[in-house]
C-alpha cells in the first residue's frame, strides 16, 4: 500500500483523504484478484446450478462479519458490503459460465 499516515495520526483532511485514496486503490487491487477467482470458479464448476451456493454465501458473509468485529469496525457494515460483493461475484461468475458454455 502507498505510504500514508495512520488514521489516528492524521491532522488534516488532506492526510485523511490521501489515506482513504490509498486504501481504496489497495481494495481495488484485491477485488481484481477476488474476481480472478470467480473466473476460475466459472471455468471449474461443471454445472450452472453450482454457481449460486447459498450455504457458501452465508459462510463468506459470516466470516466477513466476524473479521470486522475482531478488527473493530461495524459488523453490520461488513455484512452489507459482503452481500453486495458476493452477489456481484455470483453475477460475474454466472455471466462467464454462460459465455463459456453458451
Amino acid at each position: 500500500m502507498d505510504e500514508m499516515i495512520a488514521p489516528d495520526a492524521c491532522g488534516t483532511m488532506a492526510e485523511v483523504r490521501a489515506g482513504v485514496d490509498a486504501v481504496d486503490r489497495a481494495i481495488g487491487t484485491l477485488l481484481a484478484t477476488r474476481f480472478g477467482y470467480m473466473r476460475a470458479a466459472a471455468r471449474i464448476k461443471p454445472e450452472r446450478g453450482m454457481v449460486r451456493d447459498e450455504e457458501r454465501k452465508r459462510q463468506v458473509i459470516d466470516a466477513a462479519a466476524a473479521d470486522a468485529r475482531a478488527a473493530g469496525w461495524p459488523e453490520n457494515a461488513a455484512r452489507a458490503l459482503w452481500e453486495v460483493l458476493v452477489e456481484a461475484s455470483i453475477a460475474y461468475e454466472m455471466e462467464l459460465f454462460d459465455k463459456a458454455r453458451g
